[in-house]
């Protein structure tokens, strides 16, 4: 019997279909809870057997850009932001250290070493002083023979996949010194102090306690996930740090979309030798040209497959629902608690909004006191998220597909939101009048240069309310909103609004 799987309703033809000996059982099964999937031909994109009309993509671009024609924008686009990437990662797999025995090891990575698959492993950590160390990713951790496998090593190919190592953006530190071994980790009892047989990931992560950079650490996950065909639960996650520094992670209730077991971290095996049947080393949060941060994206192009089924992934993983009942427009606003970038005029504002026919606004502080996923719960009921620059902006990602996103102010960081927004495919608006706006300050910062990021500031009230009125009518008259609620109350359109052109994103 084929088990629950446990994706979103509209992810499972697509998991049928990448994986034909499981859709084959489904049809051989009378009870098989998916026989409603199995007819549809739709896939991701990089799947061999994938035809190009059966590729669910959500992209759209809408003008021009690097003189490229409108094809071939829109390729770019897919190759570079969305499971056209997947694809490349895949195509790029190379043996490392390949075995003639059945049982035998093996390394397979894609290109610097940025994604790695590894079978019957040995890792030697007696000699790793983590007690002693305040670097958590240390180069240098293993000799020849602490870590390697019953299989022959490729050590040129290892050496040409070391130009773009780094901490956060290549495994080639970790895996330079991976030794061919006289001996079957697995089957070696007494050479490892403990043994691991189900799947493993290796995790090194950027910073916990900012949800923009941990986010990067999550979708990573998500999208080797993909590489490596496998989706279930039955994991266990080992957290990377060579150190025995306290990581804080604020949104740890995120690792449970990917696992179901409490997380290790490699000093929990300190003074060990470790041997694992399945290891995955995943896509790291700062690649060169990886997913999201720094990430060069070709303007005029607007949502990708990749980053709308992470979200849905995610939602549906930590079972956040949205409530459809008695719906106005929802507006959700971002009050920062923190020293700089705070809205100085917020309560008035939200008042305004609120005086507003057709809509409900709120004032949420996103703070440590609040869950995660009470957050969530939040985000994905919210129709126009408000906020100025920061990681809260990066609640977008959970938005519904017709939702918007307001920054009030870039800060002159104009990039990082509005690109993550075109990545989710929401709609992206942000104050465009600085004359209508006060900066109570200099921006001035105690060890760095002086930056609009370290300043506080006043919004005029009639310009916030002609921004919000045009993302409440985008809201009002995007199809899936429509779709969504004409069952469940009548759409009021006593808020008028015009959809007016401004930096945005269709």
């Amino acid at each position: 019997m084929i088990p629950n799987l446990n994706l979103p309703e509209n992810h499972i033809a697509l998991f049928l279909n990448s994986h034909p000996h499981v859709k084959r059982e489904c049809l051989e099964d009378i009870s098989c809870q998916y026989l409603n999937q199995v007819d549809k031909k739709s896939c991701w994109g990089y799947e061999d057997d994938c035809r190009d009309e059966d590729v669910v993509k959500h992209h759209r671009c809408h003008e021009p850009a690097w003189g490229l024609s409108g094809r071939e924008q829109e390729d770019f686009f897919w190759k570079t932001a969305d499971f056209g990437y997947i694809k490349k990662k895949k195509n790029q797999l190379v043996s490392i250290c390949q075995s003639n025995k059945k049982e035998g090891s093996s390394l397979n990575c894609s290109k610097h070493m940025r994604y790695c698959k590894a079978r019957n492993i040995y890792i030697n950590l007696k000699q790793v002083d983590f007690v002693n160390s305040n670097n958590r990713f240390k180069e240098d951790v293993f000799k020849p023979g602490d870590l390697g496998g019953d299989c022959t090593v490729n050590q040129t190919l290892i050496k040409s996949m070391g130009s773009q190592k780094g901490a956060l953006s290549s495994w080639f530190s970790e895996l330079k010194d991976f030794t061919q071994l006289n001996f079957n980790a697995m089957e070696s009892k007494d050479r490892c102090d403990a043994s691991i047989r189900e799947p493993t990931f290796f995790m090194k992560l950027d910073a916990g306690i900012n949800m923009y950079h941990h986010f990067c650490d999550f979708l990573n996950l998500y999208a080797s996930q993909h590489i490596n065909s496998s989706f279930g639960t039955d994991v266990q996650i080992i957290i990377w740090d060579t150190s025995d520094m306290y990581y804080m992670d604020i949104f740890e209730s995120t690792w449970k979309a990917f696992s179901n077991k409490p997380l290790l971290y490699l000093n929990d095996f300190a003074g060990k030798t470790l041997c694992i049947e399945d290891a995955l080393f995943p896509l790291l949060p700062r690649m060169m040209y990886g997913l999201y941060y720094n990430m060069p994206l070709i303007p005029g192009c607007h949502g990708t497959s990749l980053f709308r089924a992470f979200s849905e992934h995610i939602l549906h993983r930590l079972n956040i629902r949205r409530d459809t009942k008695d719906r106005k427009i929802r507006i959700t606003m971002i009050s920062r608690q923190t020293k700089h970038r705070r809205v100085l005029n917020e309560v008035q504002l939200i008042t305004a909004l609120n005086n507003q026919p057709g809509v409900v606004a709120t004032l949420v502080g996103y703070s440590r006191e609040m869950s995660f996923t009470d957050q969530l719960k939040i985000t994905h009921n919210t129709d126009i998220l408000i906020g100025m620059h920061g990681a809260g902006l990066t609640h977008l990602l959970f938005l519904p597909n017709w939702a918007a996103v307001f920054e009030l102010y870039n800060c002159e960081d104009e990039d990082c939101y509005y690109d993550l927004a075109r990545l989710r495919g929401v709609r992206y608006f942000t104050w465009t009048d600085v004359a209508k706006l006060h900066q109570d300050g200099i921006g001035q910062h105690p060890t760095i240069s002086d930056h609009k990021k370290f300043a506080n500031y006043t919004f005029d009230v009639t310009e916030f309310l002609r921004i919000v009125n045009q993302a409440v009518g985008y809201v009002r008259n995007h199809p899936e909103y429509i779709e969504a609620t004409k069952n469940n109350y009548k759409i009021n359109n006593t808020h008028g609004a015009r959809d007016e052109k401004l930096k945005v994103d269709l």
